[in-house]
């Protein structure tokens, strides 16, 4: 069975501490103690560690060996139009659980008026969000979520291949992709708000050189729709 997984800030001198929420789920819940052995992520590697200390908020462990950890195929930045907020977290959890780089929230035409300004109220809970996504999912890494952009700057965004998903009328997903995939490759998938793209946005999306792609006849909501694209990118770089 694989061990439980945390994110510690940093690890120093063979030392890591956790404290907060995860430390007392720790201690309370799972009531750990001295001895016992967990993984550990300081964000850019994995460690096993013993715990050499367990008190209320405060966990202190010790670094016993480095974890060997997967790399991910391909490097995913999921710009994702702004939608109802529960719905908007549940697209960050499964993109997080299915290993994206990064989340930029998007204003687009169609996304409900004000969402993109309560989003700055948002920003340190879907960071917890995906923070705790990526413990379940045992990453090493959380993806970076930036603050949300307007359509035309999410335009912009320098990558290797970029996909904008549309609802019907564009070649599917699976006959764009490379023939030749690189694990340095890039990718920016643009996925659009709940009453879909208008034809500006189309317009400026084709102008801007992004690539219409499909998931086929049905038209799925837009958090299924980025669960599934992501899904078929990461197993088609496999």
């Amino acid at each position: 069975m694989a061990r439980r997984r945390f994110f510690v800030d940093g690890v120093r001198n063979g030392i890591a501490e956790l404290r907060g929420d995860d430390a007392r789920h720790l201690t309370r819940v799972l009531r750990a103690a001295a001895g016992e052995r967990y993984e550990l992520s300081d964000n850019q590697s994995a460690y096993l560690a013993e715990i050499a200390e367990a008190r209320g908020d405060r966990v202190v462990f010790r670094i016993l060996e480095p974890v060997a950890s997967p790399e991910w195929p391909v490097r995913i930045t999921l710009l994702a139009s702004l939608i109802k907020f529960d719905r908007f977290e549940w697209m960050i959890e499964k993109a997080t659980e299915l290993g994206v780089e990064q989340i930029v929230p998007v204003e687009a035409t169609r996304s409900d008026k004000g969402l993109c300004q309560a989003s700055q109220k948002r920003a340190e809970r879907w960071r917890r969000i995906a923070r705790e996504a990526s413990q379940q999912s045992r990453r090493v890494r959380v993806p970076e979520i930036l603050p949300a952009v307007r359509f035309k700057v999410a335009l912009a965004e320098p990558m290797d291949y970029r996909y904008f998903l549309e609802e019907a009328m564009a070649p599917s997903l699976i006959r764009m992709l490379p023939a030749y995939r690189t694990r340095s490759g890039r990718v920016a998938l643009f996925v659009g708000p709940e009453g879909g793209w208008t034809d500006d946005e189309r317009e400026a999306a084709n102008a801007a050189g992004w690539q219409p792609i499909s998931l086929g006849p049905m038209i799925l909501r837009s958090e299924t729709a980025a669960a599934v694209a992501i899904g078929v990118i990461m197993n088609a770089w496999n």
